[in-house]
């Protein structure tokens, strides 16, 4: 497998951590710099953290939800929205379902909450450079189902998608990575990204996030 495949090595992976607590933010930053990472700027509010992303154009922001001035949400649409190659990943105490949704909503790849182990974390992050979506266990589910609850009575866009289409989509809304999928379907990793690749063709989409909420909207998962 190759290192394309895989996606960039941590060491290639720039990141900026955003939380309104010294001790807490230098703590993040310590263990992902321990672990590879570029750290290339941090910020104690959502002002700031816009402010800084859009000279050092980091791959993951790691933001807190509770920021003064432009507030998580605020602050990670923003980001996007100033840089759609920005990946955030929120890291917040709160595992409330609204606090996901209006993240997820706002364009956070992924959602860890701060019980979330250093090796949990170092994992997200690099997961979310390569644009996979990754959420605390359970969070994943607490989407699933307000999103199904939402759209019950909609009709599925995806009837164009092959049976084996539908399988990986599946698992998509389940939050698993690449690797996982091919494991579980017993593919190989380009041929996980192919079927990947042409199901966002069919539903024209651009990326993993959008797949991965659409996924999520429509109720794809076993």
């Amino acid at each position: 497998m190759s290192t394309a495949d895989q996606g960039p090595s941590t060491d290639a992976v720039t990141v900026m951590v955003v939380d309104d607590h010294p001790m807490w933010r230098d703590a993040v930053a310590r263990d992902l710099g321990d672990a590879g990472f570029d750290v290339v700027a941090t910020a104690g509010d959502g002002d700031e953290a816009v402010r800084r992303a859009a000279s050092t154009r980091p791959h993951v922001v790691v933001l807190d939800l509770q920021l003064p001035g432009l507030s998580g949400v605020e602050a990670t649409s923003a980001l996007v929205t100033q840089d759609p190659g920005t990946r955030v990943l929120v890291l917040s105490a709160s595992g409330e379902q609204n606090d996901v949704l209006a993240a997820v909503k706002a364009g956070a790849t992924g959602y860890l909450v701060k019980s979330a182990s250093r090796e949990e974390l170092v994992d997200a992050v690099a997961r979310t450079a390569r644009d996979e979506p990754v959420f605390t266990a359970g969070l994943a589910g607490l989407l699933l189902g307000e999103f199904r609850r939402i759209t019950t009575d909609e009709p599925s866009p995806a009837s164009a998608l092959t049976e084996r289409e539908t399988e990986v989509l599946r698992l998509v809304a389940k939050g698993m990575s690449y690797k996982q999928i091919a494991e579980r379907l017993t593919l190989s990793h380009r041929t996980v990204q192919n079927h990947v690749q042409n199901i966002l063709g069919k539903l024209h989409l651009h990326n993993r996030v959008e797949l991965t909420r659409f996924a999520l909207e429509h109720g794809y998962d076993d």
